[in-house]
Formats: structure tokens, C-alpha cells, sequence
């Protein structure tokens, strides 16, 4: 069994979906700062409690977010799967192998321990509380990666698929010739299949792009990866993403919303000297003003630099206490989009992240996996356990409605193209107000800064299908103004 293939505790816990709490502060003058025989406990006794603990929580961790069980997901062979703007028919082993080398591909990045102490804490580990920034890295590295690599590219080194079954068709049916074989999926998932031809096949197809053997190609993979290791030094790594949160009074162990970690992203992106010519757009109020974009990413006329492309960010809150089933076809007419990254989203306090659907079945990659550190700044680090290779999928009316949903344009040419297509998208709700919208002009926030966060947290003009709860409490801490 593959070492890094996740197992059924980290989606499930005692029958259902574990909720993240935060761990407890490791606070040295807790039950330790009362006088016994007359003196107090010395400097050194308090950091062994502390070590003592923080030994304690690995090991805890090591169970709730380790624990091998083996369990599958189904997928239905008939019914297309769609995976980042991509659709694959389960019917062939071909198609198989090329959801195989899509889905492996994109960047996973879950649960460490033991990585540097986070400034300001005791902690050594995010498990438990650090599943949204987790669930934003991906979203970002999805950018990153279509930005710096070539269109279509395959990671060479794809391990199989593991934890997955393909439902067993039916008996011949009058549209099926009565001699005609049935593809076995259980040998193509014990090794990998050989690779074809990209450009024959016996039926004349187009078959999958051939993985990439570039050593250029594969330092870019490497680069980006490394990016979002657990070092201090790493641009998009933990720790610099929550030294950024505390400038919205955010602090590790603390519970991170979707559009808090939206603005984070686009913190981190502007800071960076490896991100130049890429800027992030978070919407304010469910809108993206076309106006701010071009003033992120028109070329001034002193750098003479070239048009900069944008990753968009949009928080939004899908319903009130609970999904609004009028967006379900919306949002996957908005996953079946090339240009879509993918959404941070998940159950309540449950985060997870969205890159395409099944039916009536979200396919997403979870963080709740915790993982020893990787020591990034090693030229030749392990990039296995930054891969994933059991998919999983969950019901839509089970995604908590608050999310943010990611877009890419590489180019002035593609943001125009996005514009059209999302707005196309948007159109197939059947709610009175669409998810987001377009705006020409600039926001009345747009700052020198980039973006006020002045609704970091009110991101929502939708009005959910059932009448809100009295109840205060909701199933993230964002809270949402619903009109």
C-alpha cells in the first residue's frame, strides 16, 4: 500500500466528519503557577511541560490524522467526472490513466509536524486548526502551477490510483454489440498503464498528452512546491501566512475563514519577489470590478513591463445556514470552466478543497493528513507526499456555504475570455441574484494597498433558498451580510 494514500480516519472520525477545533495554547502559567513548599516552578521545569505536551499532541495527532483504514471511493462509469475544466468518462482504461495523471498532478498539501516553532507559540504542527490555510495553498499552487507550466502538463512520476472502484457495468444492453469486451479497471490501477501514442490509438483517437520528462519542466515543479514548505524562509508556507493573519487579528491555533485566507493569499503574492508579473484579486461584496484588475495588471508606463497576469479570488456565501440547492448547477457549470482553480470550501469547520464533481458528488483533495515535515530547501526534497493518489468525493448539499471560488488569466486576451465564460456561467442559477458579478469600473475600496479588507468578512448579497436562523451560529466564524 502506498505510504501516502490517505486513509478513512482522516475524512472520518467516530462514524462522521471530525470537526477541527483548535488545540489549546500551550501556556507555560497554567497550573503551574502556584507556590508549592514555597517556591515556584523553575524556567526549565516549565519548558519540559511544555515539550512534554507538545510530544503529547503529535501523538494524538499521529492517530486522529494517520491512522491507516482502508476504505474506496466509487465512481460511476458513465457519468462524466469533471476535473478542473476537464471530462473523463470512466468507460476505457485510457480514460482511466488520463484522470489518473490529472488528478495525481495537482499539488497536495495537508497537516505537518514537527516543522520550525510558529513566532509568538508553542506550536510545532497545524493539525487540528490549519486546514483552511492548507485548502488556500492548494487553490494558490493550482495558480501557480498553470502560470509557470506548460498547458496539459503531467507529473512524470504518478503513482497509481489507490482506494478507488469503478462500478461494475451492466449486462449487455441493446446499444451494446453482444461481443463487445468490457475494460478491466482493477488491472490498470494495480501498475501503472503504459504509455500510447498522444497522437494514434486502434480507433484513430487522440489519446493523453504524455507526461512530462523535462528536466527544466520539473525544476519549475519543484520550485513552486518548495514554495509552500513548512520553513519560515518559504513565501506561501504556514508561517508566513499566519504572520500576515494577525493583521486580521488571526493567530496560530485560530480558526481561518475562506475570505480571510482570500486576502492572505493576495498578501503573500504581493510580497514576493518570485511573483512579479502575477497579482491576486480578491472581490469585494460578490464583485469584481474590471477596472481595479486592469489597474493590477496594466504595465505601467515607467516599468514598461509586460501585462501581469491574475489569479481572482471571490468569496461568497452560497445560502444561509446551509446550502442553497438553486446554485448546485451553478456552481458546477463554474467547475466545468478551464479557467477555474478550483474553490476553498468544505463541511462546517471541516475545510476542504473543490476541483470537479461527479453527479451529484463533489471531487475534492483534503488536508486533514498529517505528515512529517519535508525539509524543502534540500535540492533533491521528496515530492511524493505532496502528490495524492485516492480521490474522494462528497455530496453537494453537505458543503458548508461559504467558499471561495479561484480563477486564472494568464493573459489581457484571457481575462476577457473569463469575463465572458464565468458570466455565462453565473446565468445558470436559478436564484433571483447570481453568485457574484461583473462591474466595469473600479470599487469604491480599491486602495493603494491593492484591496481594502474593509468586507473581509460581509461577502454576500445572496438570499438563501430557506429563511435564516434565528441562531447566531453559523458553519464557519465568517459571518455574511444576507439581504
Amino acid at each position: 500500500m502506498n505510504s501516502i494514500s490517505p486513509s478513512a480516519v482522516q475524512y472520518i472520525v467516530g462514524g462522521g466528519a471530525h470537526e477541527d477545533k483548535p488545540p489549546p495554547q500551550s501556556k507555560s502559567h497554567i497550573g503551574h503557577g502556584s507556590v508549592t513548599d514555597g517556591t515556584r516552578d523553575s524556567p526549565g521545569e516549565l519548558a519540559e511541560v511544555d515539550r512534554l505536551k507538545a510530544k503529547f499532541m503529535s501523538a494524538w495527532n499521529n492517530v486522529k490524522y494517520g491512522w491507516s483504514v482502508k476504505t474506496k471511493t466509487t465512481f460511476n462509469t458513465t457519468s462524466p467526472l469533471i476535473l478542473m475544466g476537464q471530462s473523463y468518462v470512466f468507460n476505457n482504461e485510457d480514460e482511466v490513466e488520463r484522470f489518473r495523471q490529472t488528478f495525481v498532478s495537482c499539488v497536495w498539501l495537508t497537516y505537518r509536524r514537527e516543522f520550525p516553532q510558529l513566532e509568538g507559540s508553542s506550536l510545532t504542527t497545524d493539525c487540528g486548526w490549519g486546514c483552511m490555510l492548507r485548502s488556500g495553498q492548494m487553490l494558490l499552487a493550482k495558480g501557480l502551477m498553470q502560470h509557470f507550466m506548460p498547458p496539459d502538463w503531467r507529473w512524470a512520476d504518478c503513482h497509481p490510483l489507490s482506494d478507488v472502484d469503478f462500478e461494475v457495468l451492466r449486462p449487455r444492453s441493446p446499444s451494446r454489440p453482444a461481443g463487445m469486451s468490457l475494460p478491466s479497471f482493477r488491472s490498470s490501477l494495480a501498475s501503472p498503464v503504459v504509455q500510447k501514442d498522444p497522437n494514434s490509438g486502434d480507433d484513430g483517437a487522440l489519446r493523453r498528452p504524455p507526461a512530462s520528462h523535462d528536466p527544466k519542466v520539473e525544476v519549475n515543479h519543484r520550485m513552486v512546491v518548495s514554495w509552500f514548505g513548512d520553513q519560515p524562509t518559504a513565501p506561501f508556507g504556514v508561517h508566513q501566512l499566519v504572520e500576515l493573519g494577525k493583521e486580521s487579528g488571526k493567530r496560530a491555533g485560530d480558526w481561518y475563514g475562506p475570505s480571510v485566507v482570500a486576502h492572505m493569499l493576495r498578501k503573500a503574492v504581493a510580497k514576493t519577489e518570485e511573483c512579479r508579473n502575477l497579482a491576486v484579486y480578491v472581490a469585494q461584496d460578490c464583485t469584481i470590478y474590471k477596472g481595479d484588475i486592469m489597474r493590477l495588471c496594466e504595465p505601467s508606463e515607467s516599468s514598461g513591463s509586460e501585462w501581469k497576469s491574475i489569479i481572482i479570488l471571490v468569496p461568497v456565501r452560497l445560502g444561509g445556514d446551509s446550502l442553497n440547492p438553486s446554485y448546485i448547477d451553478c456552481v458546477k457549470s463554474i467547475l466545468k470552466l478551464k479557467c477555474c482553480i478550483g474553490i476553498i470550501g468544505g463541511k462546517p469547520k471541516h475545510s476542504l478543497f473543490f476541483i470537479g464533481f461527479q453527479d451529484e458528488q463533489l471531487l475534492y483533495l483534503d488536508p486533514h493528513y498529517c505528515q512529517p515535515v519535508v525539509d524543502v530547501t534540500q535540492g533533491n526534497f521528496s515530492l511524493e507526499s505532496f502528490h495524492c493518489n485516492s480521490p474522494r468525493k462528497m455530496n453537494f448539499n453537505r458543503m458548508d456555504p461559504s467558499c471561495t471560488i479561484g480563477f486564472y488569466a494568464k493573459t489581457k486576451k484571457d481575462f476577457d475570455h473569463l469575463c465572458l465564460v464565468v458570466s455565462e456561467a453565473l446565468s445558470s442559477s436559478k436564484e433571483k441574484y447570481p453568485i457574484f458579478t461583473f462591474v466595469e469600473g473600479e470599487g469604491p475600496n480599491f486602495g493603494l494597498e491593492g484591496q481594502s479588507e474593509r468586507a473581509v468578512d460581509s461577502t454576500s448579497h445572496i438570499l438563501p433558498l430557506n429563511r435564516p436562523s434565528k441562531n447566531k451560529k453559523r458553519g464557519s466564524t465568517d459571518d455574511f451580510v444576507l439581504l
